[in-house]
């Protein structure tokens, strides 16, 4: 009974510390960034964990019973699925940054500048310009008019943490799955740890979304160009650590070389 307490209380607190792994963080923060609420921010943090905790439990368990080993160039292109994403959150992030940034021309023409509100949960920040005789909105981008229509939706706010947890998932759980195969022999005690180390996931996960809504909302309420450029800075690091992440594992790793080489961490 020591033994399966002892698994239980380590897989706990181990998948609180692998949520706090850059690529985890840095991914919710894209998210986060336009949230407020700390309810809500909590409920994305266990989204993502719920996702995570969904792909990491079944390809492990798959891992354990059947003792399936993960090909070489499918466990890079797993990873490889992580920084791309990466690269499109931030990129998300910075296209409504780049659309709002606050403008002005001091000559007769239209002055150019941002307002900030809410679309039901989420702030959003949109440009204007006035004229002589008009006021209007500027033409949103693809992405911003996405959010507009479906932002207000609590399935759409839910289902993208989700889907980014079970791309992380993927990339994570053959690591996971070879450290309980050298550890824990007996299948049950595995599958059990698989499954506290997910809980221990969305908790870490919670924790860690509320802390970065806070910030936010603190700075946010006080300094609200300051959390625009936050926003932006969280855009810049999500795309620099993608393209790291691509390189590492298309370069570095070989992934589309003939002889590719791969270490699950």
């Amino acid at each position: 009974m020591l033994g399966l307490l002892s698994i239980i209380a380590i897989g706990f607190f181990l998948g609180m510390r692998h949520a706090t792994d850059p690529d985890h963080v840095i991914a919710v923060t894209t998210i986060v960034s336009q949230q407020r609420k700390l309810g809500r921010a909590a409920l994305i943090g266990a989204f993502w964990g719920l996702g995570h905790t969904v792909t990491i439990f079944a390809v492990g368990t798959a891992i354990i019973l059947f003792n399936l080993v993960i090909p070489t160039r499918l466990g890079l292109s797993m990873e490889l699925s992580v920084g791309l994403m990466l690269i499109l959150l931030g990129a998300w992030n910075l296209a409504s940054f780049f659309r709002a940034v606050p403008a002005s021309d001091h000559s007769d023409g239209p002055v150019v500048h941002s307002h900030s509100h809410t679309h039901g949960e989420i702030t959003h920040t949109h440009a204007h310009y006035h004229g002589p005789v008009s006021h209007s909105h500027a033409t949103p981008t693809p992405v911003a008019a996405m959010d507009r229509k479906l932002g207000r939706g609590r399935i759409y706010q839910f289902l993208r943490p989700l889907f980014i947890g079970i791309v992380h998932g993927l990339a994570g759980s053959a690591a996971v799955a070879l450290l309980i195969l050298a550890s824990i022999r007996n299948s049950s005690w595995a599958i059990a740890y698989l499954l506290v180390f997910g809980i221990g996931t969305i908790a870490g996960m919670m924790l860690i979304t509320m802390s970065i809504a806070s910030t936010f909302r603190l700075v946010g309420n006080r300094f609200e160009r300051v959390s625009q450029r936050l926003s932006m800075a969280s855009g810049l690091v999500s795309v620099a650590f993608g393209l790291f992440l691509a390189y590492q594992i298309c370069i570095v790793q070989g992934l589309f070389s003939a002889h590719p080489h791969w270490t699950p961490h």
